[in-house]
């Protein structure tokens, strides 16, 4: 084998190829051969350009997401816990044994292993601003000294919560959001969701049936509580989470680090009408919409959207709650309130439901205005405080 300075892509290209193809051999001649074309293209890549793959990091942690591996079966692999921790977090690098073996056993591509680290990639994450911050030390969930680094940590793990925001699928996201308190606001959500039991489904759901069976319960008192006990039986948990400032959330769909899906909701409209839809558009991504490159999905349902998945979510909640073979024959701008209990009735929902249909659909918001359960979700039994 003739070794030779990288110059051109094409040379580049042949060069990743072959480490590709040594990576796998355990000879020495295969192993000097790997040492001496690694550097090659790390020299390459030093002088040319900075990658638009990902970094090591990412692609560890991109396979840790989306594979279910977690730091501490990363151990055997890596080393100790620390040497695990030292990786994840940027300050020690990887070695050739190492990425021969997340080659062999997780599957991650050579040359995204040996790509140039990127020193953002590992950056301090910003802080909150103080009211989320005093929001978050009222709502319990980060602790009296306890740093913000330190709760990032404590709720994501190695992996990072940076992580997670960059595999977010959805426009609606309001543009003022503060980052940081968005970030805080996700590892509330998994630190409570990570003591949250739930089954484990023996056959896959079937989305548009535990949509409706969702929906139906809506005409109990307790209905939210026990939305979120048949969501648990399908392996799905539930979070009530109030948002903190600057975050302009409705909820969201995500996963815990086992894979387990879960929903959060803010419950910053306290309605009946807009707590089912917002569930319903939920329980849509969580089943349809989460994997693929997607683990995270926020959503401000004040905001319009023309995006395919969020049409999806819109049209799910709405056929869900009301058929859309009742509302099409029962629909019209002169209804009264019998109209509505008729229509609740024939869909087995709540009335609230249906009225607050009636006024997105009519864009009059007076007209049934009692009629929407003001003041019925937050004061369920939630466990914990919403607020």
């Amino acid at each position: 084998m003739t070794f030779q300075v990288i110059k051109t892509e094409p040379q580049y290209a042949r060069a990743k190829a072959l480490v590709a193809d040594l990576i796998a051999r355990t000879d020495k001649k295969s192993l000097n051969d790997l040492e001496v074309w690694t550097a090659l293209i790390e020299q390459y890549e030093r002088g040319r350009f900075d990658l638009e793959q990902p970094s090591p990091i990412a692609a560890i942690r991109f396979r840790m997401e989306h594979g279910g591996v977690t730091a501490k079966q990363l151990e055997p692999i890596l080393g100790s816990r620390a040497r695990v921790s030292e990786i994840l977090t940027g300050k020690r690098p990887l070695t050739l044994d190492m990425i021969r073996a997340l080659h062999q056993h997780l599957k991650i591509p050579a040359d995204a292993l040996i790509a140039i680290e990127k020193p953002e990639a590992v950056s301090k994450p910003q802080l909150p601003s103080s009211a989320a911050l005093a929001k978050l030390r009222a709502l319990g969930v980060i602790k009296a000294k306890e740093t913000f680094d330190h709760y990032l940590a404590r709720a994501f793990g190695p992996v990072g919560a940076p992580a997670l925001l960059r595999k977010t699928r959805t426009d609606r996201t309001n543009a003022k959001t503060d980052q940081a308190a968005l970030m805080a606001w996700l590892a509330a959500v998994r630190l409570r969701a990570d003591g949250v039991a739930v089954e484990k489904p023996k056959k896959p759901a079937k989305p548009a049936a535990v949509g409706r069976t969702i929906a139906k319960l809506s005409v109990h008192p307790d209905g939210p509580i026990r939305a979120r006990t048949e969501l648990a039986k399908l392996g799905i948990v539930l979070v009530i989470l109030d948002h903190l400032p600057g975050t302009y959330l409705d909820g969201a769909a995500l996963c815990r680090s086992d894979g387990t899906r879960v929903i959060a909701l803010t419950l910053r409209h306290d309605r009946l009408d807009n707590f089912w839809f917002t569930l319903l558009h939920e329980v849509c991504h969580a089943l349809t919409h989460l994997g693929d490159g997607t683990s995270l999905i926020l959503d401000d349902l004040d905001l319009r959207s023309s995006d395919k998945m969020e049409a999806e979510a819109d049209a799910f909640a709405r056929n869900c709650l009301v058929p859309p073979d009742i509302w099409l024959a029962e629909k019209s701008p002169d209804w009264d309130s019998h109209d509505v209990a008729r229509v609740a009735q024939a869909s087995g929902v709540h009335p609230a439901i249906v009225a607050g249909r009636w006024q997105y659909e009519h864009g009059d918001y007076r007209k049934f205005a009692k009629a929407l359960g003001r003041g019925l979700v937050r004061s369920q039994p939630w466990a914990g405080p919403v607020s």
